[in-house]
C-alpha cells in the first residue's frame, strides 16, 4: 500500500501517533495547558499532527544539542494544542478564514505563559503576528517542490482526462488546472497520513503534498514523483519551520538567535512580504519562493511569484532579483507589481466567487477526511 513505511521508522511514527491521540510526550500527558512535570525549563507549543509533533522534536533536539542545560532528561517538554484547523476537517480552509486557524490557539497558550515557544510550518502563519509575540528563527529550510503521489500516473500530465485530484490548496489546485483544465480538483484535508489512505480507497486518482513535510516524516518514498519549481511554484514559507515566543522573553530569544538560520529567514521574509502586500490567506491562490545563489562571484536574492484565479484560466507571474539584505523591499515591489497589473477587478472577482462559494466549474465539493 502507498502508506507503509519502512520498518526503520515504524516506531518513531508510531510515538508522534501516540502523541497526537492522546498528548502524551516525553514521559508526561499534556492537557488543556497545564504543565503536568513542573521541571521543564522550555516548554514547546505545538499542533497534535504527526508532522507538527516531528517538528517539535526537531527543535528539542536541536536546543538539547546547542545548549548544555537543556539536554537533560525534562528540560524539554512537548506540550500538544488542539487548534481549530485541525478540528474543523470538513470545510476548505477558503471558507474558514485562511491560515489564523492553525495558530491562534498557540498564541493564546504562549501569550497566557503556558508554553514558552511555539513551532510552527511556515506556510501556516498568518503575516499579522499577535502583538507581545515574535517569530525570530527558521530553522533551516527543507526542499520547497511538492510531490506528485498516485498509483495511477508518473506525473499529473500522464494522468487520463477527468481524473481527480485531491488538494485543499487553491494555489495547488489553479496551477494544475492552468496546464489540465480537463481535470477535477477535490478539496480534501487532513493530515498527510489521512490524505495517503483517502488516496488508498481510490476516492481520488492523486494527490499532492509538500516533499518537505514527507522527508521530515520520513515517507520521502510515498513521492510517485517531484514536481520541479518551473513547473509548479511552491507555497509561500514551504518548507520552513518557524519558532515564535514571547517578545518579552530574553531567554528564549536568546536560545532561538542560537538556531536561526539566516538564509532560510531571508527568503522566507522576503515571501511573506509579498504575502502581506497581496493580503494572502487560503482565500488567495499565491505562490512565491525566495532563494540565495551565486551570481558573478557574489551572493543574490532571486524572487519568484503568481497569483491565479483559483480555475486556472489565468495566471500572472513576477520575478525580481537583488542583494540578499533587500528581500522585504523586494518582496514588496513584486506584489506591488502583481496588484497594479491584475487590478481591482481580479481581487473582487476572487472575493465573489469565494462568497458565492464558487470556485470554477472544475472544484469539486468538498469531502470530509
Amino acid at each position: 500500500a502507498i502508506t507503509s513505511i519502512p520498518s526503520p521508522t515504524t516506531m518513531r511514527f508510531l510515538h508522534l501517533q501516540l502523541v497526537a491521540l492522546f498528548g502524551i510526550a516525553n514521559g508526561f500527558v499534556s492537557r488543556g495547558g497545564m504543565h503536568m512535570s513542573g521541571k521543564a525549563k522550555v516548554t514547546i507549543g505545538t499542533r497534535g499532527s504527526p508532522l507538527a509533533l516531528a517538528q517539535a522534536y526537531e527543535t528539542k533536539e536541536l536546543l538539547s544539542a546547542k545548549f548544555p542545560e537543556l539536554s537533560e532528561d525534562g528540560s524539554i517538554e512537548i506540550q500538544v494544542i488542539k487548534t481549530s484547523g485541525d478540528m474543523i476537517l470538513d470545510k476548505a480552509l477558503s471558507e474558514l478564514g485562511g491560515k489564523g486557524l492553525f495558530t491562534k490557539e498557540l498564541d493564546v497558550q504562549l501569550l497566557n505563559k503556558e508554553v514558552d515557544i511555539c513551532v510552527h510550518s511556515m506556510k501556516d502563519v498568518p503575516t499579522w503576528i499577535v502583538p507581545g509575540t515574535i517569530l525570530p528563527c527558521n530553522l533551516p529550510r527543507e526542499d520547497t517542490r511538492d510531490a506528485f503521489i498516485s498509483e495511477k500516473a508518473k506525473k499529473i500530465e500522464d494522468l487520463p482526462v477527468g481524473a481527480v485530484i485531491g488538494s485543499a490548496s487553491l494555489r495547488r489546485q489553479s496551477q494544475i488546472l492552468a496546464k489540465r483544465p480537463d481535470l477535477k480538483v477535490v478539496n480534501f484535508r487532513g493530515n498527510v497520513q489521512t490524505r495517503l489512505r483517502k488516496l488508498d480507497e481510490e476516492e481520488v486518482d492523486a494527490t499532492l503534498l509538500a516533499y518537505a513535510g514527507l522527508k521530515r516524516l520520513d515517507m520521502a518514498h510515498v513521492a510517485t514523483s517531484i514536481i520541479e519549481m518551473d513547473q509548479m511554484l511552491p507555497a509561500i514559507s514551504q518548507g520552513a519551520i518557524g519558532i515564535q515566543c514571547r517578545e518579552d522573553d530574553e531567554t528564549m530569544k536568546g536560545y532561538l538567535s542560537q538556531l536561526n538560520c539566516q538564509r532560510t529567514k531571508l527568503a522566507v521574509d522576503c515571501e511573506r512580504a509579498f504575502l502581506e502586500v497581496l493580503d494572502g490567506n487560503c482565500k488567495t491562490p499565491i505562490a512565491g519562493q525566495a532563494w540565495i545563489e551565486q551570481k558573478e562571484g557574489k551572493e543574490v536574492l532571486v524572487f519568484k511569484g503568481l497569483i491565479a484565479r483559483p480555475d486556472g484560466s489565468e495566471v500572472m507571474e513576477v520575478s525580481k532579483e537583488g542583494g540578499i539584505g533587500d528581500g522585504v523591499k523586494m518582496g514588496r515591489e513584486a506584489g506591488e507589481e502583481l496588484k497594479q497589473r491584475a487590478g481591482e477587478d481580479f481581487f473582487e472577482a476572487l472575493m465573489a466567487a469565494k462568497e458565492s462559494g464558487k470556485g470554477g466549474p472544475n472544484t469539486a465539493p468538498a469531502i470530509k477526511v
